[in-house]
């Protein structure tokens, strides 16, 4: 049901691209709008045209009087909900809600909520991507890129939501049709206490469902399975290492769906995306689609097409002999396993950066097996060095160039060059896209250079 806002006091905190577009939404909607945000006006962006418009800005700071007078506080996604000015809110009995809640009250059409640790951008992108081969207008984004809320007011058939655990815990009445959550593994525990929050956060996407809404899940995820033990929503599994007798099952190279009765199997050896976790998430985009009608043949031509997302696990080229990937995606310590799982000895992994506080010791038995050199970075290297102390080679580096450069003396003709940090960006860099392109920059740099030595 659409919430009336009219002649309300809203006062959003974080001024980043979701304040921002929440600012719009609540202005077209005859609110009071605040925007506010600790950093000062030189550090943020494109918030002229908002002022003018109408919006009170309250920078550097967060002003109490504006945050208990107000008739509601939204919360952008990075924003933690503990701190002294949401607790006080509270203390007012003033409603704290975040983006995803505001704009699914808005929002008509069918709707695919995507959670999990590892993979979700690729999910999320994937059912983008079939669903536009199918001619249906759709909206792709979340925390992958555009907020929710830029959907409002436009007429898409379909949401296509990637959730991160930060934009669960601000949810209310949020039900999509369809929930995933395909994999979950340690992740953000600078900002949970323990394993157990983290996922009760993600195992928020099921709270709301009814009888007819569809949970889509790992069968091969306990803790998966766990957190959706409660709800009312039909449970439609996906497996690697078990057929199903209902639901999307890989064996012996084959991707079966199984659904009331029929049976489809795909080649999953057409796939351009390469690595188990990648069957896994294309088995996860293919459930809503084919429930929903679309024809097969479709549906697999868009995943059997899809050539996955940048940096993560982007090949970037040779140098040397060697092969270079870009995984600056790869931002807690699942990820990097699964993303070394996929390549052959030797490596050298770059990692490291803002320190999520994350258990290192899966990382030990894979960068035994497959790495000979770490070049380690950012706030992380510390404790990365002394957790990884005799398993390979250890250097250290100040930035990225100095990172590439050495990783380039090091490497090995027919081995890899993995840039999987396991870590945020927020050390040294805006975010993992930036980071990526750096490495990638730097990587072209050198390689171009190594070409004008050769006379090539």
């Amino acid at each position: 049901m659409k919430r009336d806002y009219r002649d309300k006091q809203i006062t959003i905190i974080g001024a980043g691209s979701t304040g921002r577009s929440l600012a719009k939404f609540f202005l077209s909607q005859g609110a009071r709008v605040v925007l506010s945000d600790n950093r000062s006006a030189e550090l943020l962006d494109n918030l002229d045209e908002l002022e003018k418009a109408g919006v009170r800005m309250d920078l550097g700071g967060h002003t109490q009087e504006l945050f208990t007078a107000a008739d509601l506080i939204v919360t952008s996604p990075g924003v933690p909900l503990d701190i002294p000015v949401l607790d006080l809110c509270r203390q007012h009995g003033v409603p704290i809600l975040g983006e995803v809640e505001i704009a699914w009250h808005q929002l008509t059409g069918t709707m695919i909520g995507i959670t999990g640790t590892n993979g979700k951008s690729t999910v999320t992108t994937l059912i983008g991507e079939m669903l536009k081969a199918w001619g249906e207008n759709a909206f792709v984004g979340g925390n992958l890129g555009t907020p929710l809320i830029d959907a409002v007011g436009r007429d898409y058939q379909w949401q296509v939501v990637e959730l991160s655990s930060f934009q669960l815990e601000t949810i209310e009445d949020f039900r999509p049709g369809y929930a995933m959550l395909i994999n979950v593994s340690e992740d953000h525990l600078d900002r949970y206490p323990d394993m157990a929050s983290y996922v009760a956060a993600k195992a928020r996407i099921f709270e709301n469902l009814g009888e007819n809404d569809i949970a889509i899940l790992n069968a091969d995820d306990p803790q998966v399975m766990q957190a959706a033990s409660a709800t009312a929503a039909n449970k439609i599994c996906f497996s690697s290492q078990t057929v199903l007798e209902s639901g999307m099952s890989l064996s012996d190279d084959k991707i079966i769906w199984r659904w009331q009765g029929a049976e489809i199997i795909f080649a999953a050896n057409e796939l351009k995306l390469r690595g188990q976790h990648n069957r896994e998430n294309v088995m996860a985009a293919l459930i809503p689609l084919l429930i929903e009608g679309c024809p097969a043949e479709i549906a697999w031509s868009a995943a059997r097409n899809f050539t996955g997302l940048a940096h993560r696990m982007e090949f970037l080229g040779e140098l040397n002999g060697a092969s270079w990937y870009d995984d600056s995606k790869g931002t807690n310590i699942g990820s990097v396993v699964k993303s070394l799982a996929g390549l052959e000895k030797p490596v050298v992994l770059i990692a490291g950066g803002k320190d999520k506080k994350g258990d290192l010791s899966a990382l030990v038995p894979v960068i035994r097996d497959k790495v000979d050199h770490l070049v380690l970075i950012g706030a992380a290297a510390e404790r990365m060095s002394h957790a990884f102390d005799g398993l390979a080679k250890i250097h250290r580096a100040a930035d990225m160039h100095e990172t590439v450069g050495i990783a380039a003396q090091v490497s090995s003709p027919g081995g890899s060059v993995l840039l999987s940090p396991g870590c945020s960006s927020f050390d040294m860099f805006k975010n993992f896209a930036e980071r990526g392109r750096i490495f990638s920059r730097e990587f072209h740099a050198l390689s171009c250079a190594g070409e004008a030595r050769n006379g090539n």
